[in-house]
């Protein structure tokens, strides 16, 4: 194996390089994360594209563009163009910090596990692929798998985890998501799911303990924004509590990421997670839990990049496009931490960038809007 990049994201690396853009981005475009370490408000996600070489190259002069651009978080997984995604972020990170664009101590780097990925391409014989991949190799067990897709097992985990850092190239990875754990809710029971969550959040946490992740979560797509009595419906308190079961109140339960748009507000419209005698949003027991939150989706993959209602534009000024208003939609949310956009062009980036140069909305204006539309 070639050696790794020591290191992962510190508060000394990210204050330097927020004094790096303090000319040239609003200080507020920069996040308080866990452990003092300050992040972009927007981040680079790398999910879509074809499985080539030339979507590669893309992704790899992306990231380093974002990196040079004020975005110091870059978001992957490792099933994403089967592994090719963490490949390209790897070989960008590598050499943008071989010739000093940036350092990696000043770099929130974040992956995740639990779909089973192929390697680089559908192989000729997928079956015959997992069986050799993870069933003779003793990785999977049967039953560990649901859906015919998801597994979230500490043996499975710790695979994954050595798969990403290969892939990307680092000794740590900051940030550690189980990926949608809520697809397994489908045949499990809740009983038997949380028994999972508690196996796999142990594995995290001794993970976590072997400088292999810094901080891990959970990355969902239906499970923080459906109402408590749907089948996929996952509870933040739950799952905090079963990280503080584990480890204390030093655990590394830290971060959620969920899909929010103008078009998917649930997170902070629907009061779905309880806390207390009360009913609050996803985005308001997050900040309650001392959860970062990182949205996904801000644009629903491109779905809200263009014909926007007016009424959009006029309460989102300064910006030019379609796609930045619905970023700065996003970014502008209380209680988001960051904003996750994918960006696989050069021509993305700057388009993006032009956002993270913009103050936030303030609350006043941001509640007129949210009424008004």
């Amino acid at each position: 194996m070639e050696a790794m990049i020591p290191g992962r994201a510190t508060t000394d690396g990210t204050a330097r390089y927020v004094t790096r853009f303090a000319s040239r981005l609003p200080a507020d475009h920069f996040r308080a994360f866990h452990g003092g370490l300050r992040v972009s408000s927007l981040g680079i996600g790398t999910y879509l594209g074809r499985e080539d070489d030339a979507t590669d190259q893309a992704y790899e002069k992306a990231v380093t563009r974002a990196l040079e651009r004020g975005i110091n978080v870059v978001d992957s997984a490792v099933n994403y163009r089967h592994q090719r995604s963490e490949r390209a972020i790897g070989r960008a990170l590598a050499a943008g910090i071989a010739r000093g664009a940036f350092a990696r101590d000043e770099i929130l780097l974040a992956t995740k596990g639990g779909f089973i990925p192929f390697d680089g391409g559908v192989p000729p014989d997928p079956r015959a692929y997992f069986s050799d991949t993870y069933v003779r190799t003793g990785i999977v067990q049967p039953g560990d798998v649901a859906g015919g897709a998801h597994c979230m097992t500490p043996r499975y985990l710790d695979d994954q985890i050595e798969r990403s850092r290969a892939n990307l190239g680092v000794e740590t990875i900051d940030v550690y998501y189980v990926h949608n754990p809520e697809s397994e809710l489908g045949e499990l029971d809740r009983e038997a799911f949380m028994t999972r969550m508690r196996e796999a959040f142990t594995a995290l946490e001794h993970a976590a303990a072997d400088g292999r992740i810094a901080v891990y979560g959970t990355a969902t797509w239906n499970g923080y924004r459906q109402d408590p009595s749907e089948t996929d419906y996952l509870s933040l308190v739950e799952l905090t509590t079963l990280a503080r079961q584990i480890a204390g109140d030093g655990h590394h339960f830290r971060v959620i990421q969920l899909p929010y748009n103008l078009a998917m507000p649930e997170a902070f419209t629907r009061g779905n997670q309880r806390l207390g005698d009360a009913m609050v949003s996803a985005l308001d027991a997050a900040g309650r839990l001392g959860l970062y939150v990182m949205a996904s989706a801000p644009i629903y993959q491109g779905k809200l990049a263009q014909n926007l209602p007016p009424v959009i534009a006029d309460f989102l000024p300064g910006l030019a496009t379609d796609a930045q208003r619905a970023l700065q939609f996003v970014r502008s949310t209380p209680g988001v931490g960051t904003a996750l956009v994918g960006m696989k062009s050069v021509g993305h980036v700057e388009e993006n960038a032009g956002v993270a140069a913009a103050p936030p909305v303030p609350w006043e204006q941001f509640q007129r809007l949210f009424t008004a539309a």
